[in-house]
């Protein structure tokens, strides 16, 4: 058995990128491997990921009936926050993967859930099973994972309107002239090293960063940073574009660091967000 979902495509761009900004639900490479296996209709018509669709175009997708998840579970201590029959909320540790990928294929976070609750939801394919948002490998701090695909949709359709609290701690190189700054710089991929995101006025999309100084020391700054969108390396990008740089951050950081770190000074401290099934508010 397979699933329709039919939408309108809201605003002109590439095939693959207005389906995963409507359907956030869907990772961009699951939306391009259901363009490649011919499951997407524009209009009644496949087409190419990267068809430039006009807008008002009628979009459908077909979405096979989940397969069984071929991820190995693995016995990995998690520390659990929350959990009921919907939603599970994890402290991810620094140094952790959340999903597997090409060089990660096992000791990730979601391999350690399998073991703990192998009924996650389908919606994102077998390799990221239960995973409605990320965090970087190397920034600890805390999650929610979907344990079933209502909750999925429920959760992810709030991360689309932007309906979540998300409060991080960031250690940053140098002092902060400002104590507080609402930081609207769009960011897109780097128009020269493909590992990095940048701030980018031709191709990126809106970010959004509010902060405010919490600590200043000799040669760093502790802030708390809201996030109002949620783009890749979002923080480290914009911190990095006011010349604060987070300290430790193998990409866009200083290459010399005082402390013996295995990666970037950022936490996802706060996660705040309306339980799926309840529509309770829930902080953690």
């Amino acid at each position: 058995m397979s699933d329709q979902v039919k939408i309108k495509a809201s605003n002109a761009g590439r095939l693959d990128t207005v389906i995963t900004a409507q359907l956030s639900e869907l990772s961009r490479s699951r939306v391009q491997q259901l363009i490649k296996d011919g499951l997407v209709l524009v209009d009644g018509a496949a087409q190419k990921a990267n068809f430039q669709l006009k807008g008002g175009e009628e979009v459908l997708l077909t979405l096979p009936q989940a397969k069984p998840i071929s991820t190995v579970a693995q016995e990995i201590p998690l520390d659990i926050r929350y959990e009921d029959k919907d939603i599970i909320v994890v402290n991810k540790p620094q140094g952790m993967v959340v999903h597997p990928s090409h060089g990660h294929s096992e000791g990730t976070l979601v391999n350690a859930l399998l073991h703990h609750c192998p009924n996650l939801s389908g919606i994102n394919g077998q390799i990221r099973p239960g995973i409605v948002h990320r965090i970087d490998k190397d920034t600890s701090g805390l999650l929610v994972a979907a344990l079933n695909d209502t909750a999925h949709r429920r959760l992810a359709e709030q991360w689309k309107k932007h309906n979540i609290k998300r409060v991080y701690y960031a250690l940053l190189n140098g002092q902060m002239a400002e104590p507080a700054g609402r930081i609207d710089a769009p960011i897109g991929r780097h128009p020269r090293q493909r590992l990095k995101m940048a701030v980018n006025t031709d191709n990126g999309r809106q970010a959004v960063t509010n902060y405010r100084v919490l600590e200043r020391f000799d040669n760093y700054s502790l802030v708390e940073c809201c996030l109002e969108t949620g783009r890749t390396h979002q923080i480290r990008v914009h911190m990095a574009y006011l010349g604060h740089p987070v300290v430790g951050d193998p990409l866009y950081g200083h290459r010399k660091c005082a402390f013996d770190l295995n990666g970037q000074a950022l936490h996802a401290a706060v996660l705040g967000f309306n339980h799926p099934q309840t529509g309770e508010y829930l902080e953690f």
